[in-house]
């Protein structure tokens, strides 16, 4: 099965905001360099990052939420629910023409972020 890539160029300016917001970590990109070689459980990626696991999990889900990363639930021999991840092909090129047509589709902010 030949995998997808993410065309983030085609993105809703929301979708692209979601994005750019998972990108902006920098635990967020060194679990996406873990998982550069291919599918990984949880535990091993908080041992490759230096997190624990349930932080990990936290930011495996922003991640995953972004179209970033996909989860899958796997069973051990011995019977145990194991999460395993894997990075989804992206590439993302960002100019000014990608930036304004995603602008024109931004959903209207809400009164609490105007105020920021």
């Amino acid at each position: 099965m030949k995998e997808e890539q993410l065309d983030l160029d085609e993105l809703s300016g929301d979708e692209l905001i979601r994005v750019l917001a998972a990108l902006s970590s920098p635990h967020r990109l060194r679990i996406l360099a873990a998982l550069g070689g291919g599918r990984v459980h949880v535990s091993q990626i908080a041992r490759d990052v230096g997190l624990s696991r349930p932080l990990v999990h936290v930011h495996l889900q922003r991640l995953e939420a972004a179209g970033l990363v996909t989860g899958s639930l796997e069973l051990s021999e011995e019977g145990k629910a194991m999460k395993f991840f894997a990075v989804n092909a992206f590439a993302l090129d960002l100019t000014p023409e990608t930036l304004a047509k995603a602008a024109g589709t931004l959903t209207a902010p809400d009164e609490k972020e105007e105020s920021r």
